[in-house]
């Protein structure tokens, strides 16, 4: 029985993490099945990633990890990293509609996706340490990318455990909403981005990525070209042409 469900909602995909007696915690196996998943998407405008029950993604399998040698624990990490740099790759945004704890690995995966919006339940935090390890999918990195170096650190020496207000106040995420209005609200995010140029928001997000991986400087010149390659495309000559003509644009996808 696959733990991974994916819906197409007229090019806003919705993938489900469906373990909840673990609570979607990441074994190998399910890392695997994440993967598979995302690797199989079609072609989107958004994609939006979510779990199923009180978690988002509780963390990475304790059990499965309790056992590893140092060898095996190399590989386990790898195999994160290799998962979570797939969806932050993907060409589309990506969503995390945050519904109950995103701890360790789960907080890991929200930080790989573009925007992170969340249940005002939900609780945040990377206690990896707690456990005599460290953050091991990408968390050192990109929780510092996200929050800065100071509350980045804070949270990862500490492992404290912080509720959604307080994520929201640090940029972790970007907006907060009831637990019942969580889907409405993603998918009004989704909406909003989906009217665009999906040709011009794949651009930008490339763009940003390479300044974020790169430096300031290769950044902007990445910004040089990816603006440059706009007008390769409809979109651009439809976007301008429609702005002039005063009318909602009509654009032709990807």
């Amino acid at each position: 029985m696959t733990r991974v469900h994916f819906e197409n909602r007229s090019g806003i995909g919705l993938l489900t993490l469906d373990s909840p007696e673990t609570p979607n915690s990441l074994s190998s196996d399910f890392l695997g099945e994440i993967r598979q998943a995302v690797e199989s998407l079609p072609a989107l405008d958004v994609l939006i990633i979510t779990g199923v029950g009180k978690s988002f993604v509780a963390g990475a399998n304790i059990k499965e990890m309790e056992a590893l040698n140092p060898q095996e624990a190399k590989e386990f990490s790898r195999r994160g990293h290799e998962v979570f740099t797939a969806i932050e790759n993907l060409p589309c945004p990506v969503i995390a509609m945050v519904n109950g704890f995103a701890l360790g690995g789960g907080c890991e995966l929200m930080l790989a996706c573009d925007l992170r919006v969340a249940s005002s339940r939900a609780k945040f935090g990377q206690p990896e340490v707690g456990l005599g390890i460290i953050p091991g999918f990408g968390g050192t990195q990109r929780l510092t990318l996200a929050v800065g170096p100071a509350k980045a650190k804070e949270l990862i020496y500490t492992g404290r455990i912080i509720k959604a207000e307080e994520a929201l106040a640090i940029g972790l995420i970007s907006q907060i909403a009831e637990p019942e209005e969580l889907e409405a609200a993603a998918l009004t995010l989704a909406q909003e981005i989906q009217k665009n140029s999906a040709a011009a928001v794949g651009q930008a997000k490339r763009a940003m990525a390479q300044g974020l991986a790169e430096g300031f400087e290769a950044g902007l010149a990445a910004e040089v070209e990816r603006f440059a390659e706009c007008f390769e495309h409809g979109d651009q000559k439809e976007g301008m042409t429609a702005f002039l003509e005063k009318r909602k644009p009509a654009f032709g996808g990807k």
